[in-house]
């Protein structure tokens, strides 16, 4: 019995130890693990190597200012302009020198308009029961108004609705008159059409009729700054004397109802001021781009460079002559000022190794490594885009005829290295 406990008591005592070695061993493997993992990322922080495929890229050197838009217009304010007012021309309609635009209600205007309606369908009844007008006229001015009242069911703009209106009641005036004419004189017709007359007469000495001064596109959206944000005054703009104007970005420029005013179409100038690296080298006639809030990337052209004694910020003057339209509604803006930007290959700059005023990537396929020269055309803070490099510029640089033919291009789908060693390579 004694024996036979001795043998269970070793055979337990086997099996713990053999459990302490099982775990001892998995313990020291769990820590080789961890020691490498350790080692690997040790290596990466270090030494980071990585795979990047290049592809076709764009790259840009931008900067998000705020500007003010400066316009060549010219307001146009009535002298009735109490009595409010009434839009012949829509906001933003192209107009040419002398064309009305609005014109200001007359007194009383309201119930003018009500007795000539009422003249309007006597005088019709009259007609349709009474006078036997030549059809070849009455065809034609009836075609006319039908062609107009069609045209009135189509339309949504209000400005463009009225317009409609005022030429059917023009054919309408004109079918009473062609009938007063031929009606007998002293007749309840010509009686009255002449007290229409009168009253149109009224209506219209009291109406005051304001006209374009110039051609361009017509805004009813009058701050009060036309004559202060001219192109005429850059020179009198200022940080100071622009932040003082309080306009507030992004803010839409409310319709006035007293005045208009009429827009050069063709181009305007922004005001913005910067602090950067490349305003300081900016140059006058340098073409940069903006970017405006719709997204839609325009050229500019820097027209004056204003550099004040005491500060750092440098005022430039840029013309746009494209989407002036879009800026019809603002004066303080927000958007990108696009320094330069360019297109093609683009990598990573921690592929790129300077060897003696010469840069390198390092090209990986299937695991062999070569070294491809690269012209770089413009660097970010990033990425850059870069191009091989011509045969002719290769012979600038002093390369032989045999280096030049065995030169490797790089092109799309390369694979490359991030932080290569250029040491490593044979």
């Amino acid at each position: 019995m004694d024996k036979q406990k001795r043998k269970q008591v070793k055979k337990e005592k086997n099996i713990i130890s053999l459990f302490k070695s099982k775990k001892m061993i998995v313990l020291i493997v769990l820590l080789i693990v961890i020691i490498y993992v350790v080692y690997t990322i040790y290596l990466l922080v270090k030494q980071p190597t990585s795979i990047f495929t290049v592809e076709e890229g764009k790259l840009y050197l931008e900067e998000t200012n705020v500007g003010y838009v400066i316009r060549e217009e010219k307001v146009v304010k009535g002298e009735n302009y109490k009595n409010g007012m009434k839009q012949i021309k829509s906001e933003a309609a192209r107009v040419a020198k002398n064309d009305e635009i609005f014109r200001y209600y007359s007194m009383n205007e309201e119930s003018l308009v009500k007795r000539i309606a009422e003249l309007d369908k006597k005088i019709q009844e009259v007609m349709t029961n009474n006078i036997d007008i030549l059809p070849s006229d009455m065809r034609l001015l009836e075609n006319q108004i039908d062609e107009k009242v069609m045209d009135i069911n189509s339309v949504t703009n209000m400005v463009k609705l009225e317009e409609y209106k005022r030429e059917i009641n023009e054919l309408v005036t004109r079918k009473a008159r062609i009938a007063g004419d031929l009606s007998p004189k002293g007749s309840h017709l010509n009686q009255l059409i002449e007290e229409r007359k009168t009253y149109e007469s009224r209506l219209n000495s009291g109406a005051e009729y304001v006209k374009a001064p110039i051609s361009g596109i017509v805004s009813y959206k009058v701050d009060g700054l036309e004559e202060i944000l001219t192109p005429d005054n850059f020179n009198a703009l200022s940080k100071k004397y622009l932040e003082n104007l309080g306009l507030s970005t992004g803010k839409l420029v409310a319709t006035n109802d007293e005045a208009g005013k009429v827009i050069n179409n063709f181009y305007c100038y922004i005001a913005t001021i910067s602090k950067s690296k490349e305003a300081n080298e900016a140059q006058v006639g340098q073409r940069v781009r903006i970017r405006l809030s719709n997204n839609k990337e325009i050229q500019a052209q820097i027209t004056n460079i204003i550099k004040e004694d005491e500060e750092e910020d440098i005022l430039i003057i840029l013309r746009i002559e494209k989407e002036v339209n879009e800026l019809i509604n603002y004066r303080k803006i927000s958007f990108d000022l696009i320094w330069w930007s360019d297109s093609g290959l683009k990598v990573p700059n921690q592929a790129i190794v300077e060897v003696e005023e010469l840069n390198y990537v390092v090209r990986n396929r299937a695991g062999y490594l070569s070294e491809l020269l690269v012209n770089v055309k413009k660097q970010g803070e990033k990425y850059s885009i870069v191009e091989p490099y011509s045969s002719e510029k290769l012979k600038e640089l002093g390369f032989s005829s045999s280096e030049i033919i065995n030169y490797r291009r790089l092109i799309m789908y390369d694979e490359i290295l991030l932080y290569p060693n250029l040491d490593r390579i044979e």
